[in-house]
């Protein structure tokens, strides 16, 4: 069975995306990427003629290109322009000429003003002069779906003359992403059964969200080549996502290719950093949660018998399985994570952990894997306290170019008091009207004497925060740990632990 050919684009038409221009470092990287390491058939790295730094990135590319072989894997989109086009990728160092001409009747006569006849005599010229100076040459049929609709005899009229020529493939754009599946079916198919000897390429684009449901009709109707780019770049909706059309034809059409799985998030990651266009959470096998259940139940699920897995296995394409954490989680979500953590607790822990992690998970978005080894360091050690001292409510404001003010309610054992007070930052005036509280009982309080803040390794915006904070008092130091959303919370819950262990008189040196 011969190997289905994968034509990725992302540095032409991908850079058409709007507000995307890549540094010629990154072009470089980038074809290096989807050669040497997803290995993609070929790369589509530019537009002739477009800029002089257009012309030191494809210079580069090609340099690397012909150095390791790969030279006729690297294509540049050209214009039927005389030998305009071919000076420019000549001088590029290009051997691969992607010929952009007409395939529809009213692009010829509308945009051309010329006849087909004329228009064929000039693609003539271009393909006697490319093949004079070595180089090769496939060709676009630009707006070849609406050519279909509107004017099929005309297509016809070029395939009957591009057939008797050396051109090695000709390319089917749905240029303006009119077609459905049905329509990219019989199009496809009306082309493959005429002219059953010419490798045919498929390129797609997005503007209905058919973009891979008509590469999978395209292969189908027995197109030899489709065309992708990284992460669906491109103008407009974008192209082909070269993820979702890897794992479509991998998985349901079982066709045979040359592209490495697992090196596919890693390209796709790079790609979003050099792009700027984030991956969606939800895109099909590269988006963050694509491989995490959020379900208790699916969680309980895999632990019995994978029974929530498909074909889609993380592993494949370098990734793993997860399980999240958060008001939804139930205990065999935090089953399956502290296993990958290696932690094992008791089953009357295990309760007290899974209603903390359903507590904080409504107050953030998701709770990490690891965000958990902090969540039991802080239910635990704190679970054998007894609050005899409690915050009823408080309120914090914070105006620019005033003073914070917290006002506080706190109940010590059966009485509740209240208290405001400035400060210079949110919880220093949090922890003054508690001191005017303590002061008007004649009461001791501590010295905080270090505070130290911390998110879990890979945090983001919305990560759990801890706060330790240490204190002197009676010539003993210790520390108390706070774990919330918000970092101000998380201090708060620290300082309360530290008054409810001073009244019970149980200083222990370690952190509580």
């Amino acid at each position: 069975m011969s190997l289905i050919e994968v034509m990725d684009t992302t540095l032409r038409d991908g850079e058409q995306t709007t507000g995307v221009s890549f540094s010629e470092a990154e072009k470089l990287a980038i074809a290096r990427l989807l050669l040497d390491e997803l290995k993609v058939n070929r790369i589509e790295v530019a537009s002739a003629r477009v800029s002089d730094g257009e012309f030191r990135s494809v210079k580069r590319i090609t340099e690397w290109a012909a150095k390791n072989g790969c030279l006729d894997r690297v294509e540049i989109l050209g214009f039927v322009d005389g030998n305009t086009s071919l000076d420019w990728i000549e001088s590029a160092g290009g051997k691969v000429l992607n010929l952009l001409t007409k395939g529809s009747l009213k692009h010829v006569s509308g945009q051309l003003r010329k006849t087909p006849d004329q228009h064929w005599a000039d693609i003539e010229a271009v393909l006697k002069e490319a093949a004079g100076r070595g180089i090769s040459v496939n060709v676009y049929l630009e707006d070849w779906s609406n050519g279909m609709f509107s004017s099929r005899d005309y297509v016809f009229y070029m395939l009957d003359h591009l057939s008797k020529t050396a051109v090695k493939r000709i390319m089917l754009p749905d240029t303006l992403g009119i077609l459905n599946p049905d329509q990219a079916f019989e199009a496809c198919r009306a082309m493959t059964e005429r002219y059953p000897d010419i490798h045919f390429d498929f390129h797609a684009h997005n503007d209905y969200d058919f973009s891979v449901a008509n590469v999978y009709m395209a292969l189908k109707a027995g197109v030899k080549g489709v065309h992708t780019t990284v992460n669906g770049l491109g103008e407009r909706a974008g192209n082909a996502p070269l993820a979702s059309v890897l794992g479509m034809m991998n998985d349901h059409l079982k066709l045979a290719n040359s592209l490495n799985e697992e090196k596919l998030t890693h390209v796709s990651k790079m790609v979003e950093s050099f792009s700027g266009i984030r991956i969606p959470g939800n895109k099909p096998l590269t988006g963050e949660y694509v491989f995490t259940q959020c379900s208790g139940v699916h969680a309980d699920g895999d632990n019995k018998d994978n029974l929530y897995f498909n074909q889609l296995m993380p592993e494949r394409f370098g990734r793993v399985r997860r399980y999240a954490l958060g008001k939804t989680s139930g205990k065999a979500n935090i089953l399956k994570n502290l296993e990958e953590l290696g932690i094992e607790l008791t089953p009357e822990d295990m309760k007290k952990v899974t209603k903390r992690v359903i507590e904080l998970g409504d107050k953030k978005e998701s709770v990490s894997t690891e965000d958990l080894p902090y969540i039991i360091s802080d239910v635990l050690k704190n679970s054998s306290n007894d609050d005899n001292i409690k915050l009823l409510n408080y309120s914090l404001s914070l105006v620019r170019k005033m003073k914070p003010v917290a006002s506080i309610r706190i109940q010590i054992y059966d009485e509740a008091y209240f208290e405001s007070s400035i400060g210079d930052g949110q919880y220093d005036a949090f922890m003054k009207a508690l001191w005017k509280i303590y002061e008007r009982l004649n009461k001791e309080h501590p010295l905080l004497t270090d505070y130290w803040v911390s998110i879990p390794p890979g945090g983001k915006t919305d990560a759990l925060v801890e706060t330790v904070i240490t204190w002197e008092f009676r010539g003993h130091e210790f520390k108390t740990r706070g774990l919330d959303a918000d970092q101000t919370e998380a201090a708060i819950k620290a300082t309360l632990k530290m008054l409810n262990l001073i009244e019970s008189d149980d200083l222990r040196f370690k952190i509580l």
